[in-house]
């Protein structure tokens, strides 16, 4: 059997475990704990460590989701999880500009350690004040329409949605004709 490591990172509260726990066939494994720093401005628990699910497609592959932390202090881990990864994506919240910057981190921290296929998961677009795409590449510092990736809104509560994103993302993975 083929296993697929697909990476499900972005800044905090972007819908990463949701993302997750919205199209596994298994109960996702998590490590969240209260969050006690700015954090819980956002949310009451955050993730620590990494999420786990699984999606199975026939008895040929099968997919294992890796959601990251979202604060930079567990970078830690978006080392440990990246480095085994085929293809990640990166989930921003259209809504909170302020975060785009974090976001831009993420993505060249990611990019230092690995050349895999990514595509960027547009969250929370239905919020007040929520950015469009591409003023959002352009906040991520993608300036030529030619060298950006795939980018797809997601409402990461949404199986369907979800479900798009993750085919969006491994037929980025195809077509960089990646081996895993």
């Amino acid at each position: 059997m083929e296993i697929m490591r697909l990476v499900v990172t972005g800044t905090v509260a972007a819908g990463k475990s949701t993302f997750i726990r919205s199209v596994s066939e298994i109960e996702v494994v998590d490590t969240d704990t209260r969050a006690t720093d700015e954090t819980a401005l956002l949310k009451q628990r955050t993730t620590v460590a990494f999420d786990f699910g699984r999606l199975q497609f026939g008895q040929e592959m099968a997919l294992h989701l890796y959601g990251t932390p979202g604060q930079s202090r567990f970078d830690f881990m978006w080392d440990i999880l990246i480095r085994k990864a085929h293809a990640y994506i990166l989930l921003v919240a259209a809504h909170r500009p302020g975060e785009f910057r974090q976001a831009r981190k993420i993505i060249t921290f990611m990019t230092q350690r690995m050349q895999i296929p990514m595509i960027i998961g547009l969250t929370h677009t239905d919020c007040p004040g929520a950015w469009s795409q591409e003023d959002v590449f352009f906040a991520l510092g993608y300036m030529d329409d030619k060298n950006r990736p795939p980018i797809v809104n997601v409402n990461a509560t949404q199986t369907a949605s979800v479900a798009e994103a993750v085919i969006a993302l491994v037929e980025q993975l195809m077509q960089k004709n990646y081996c895993m």
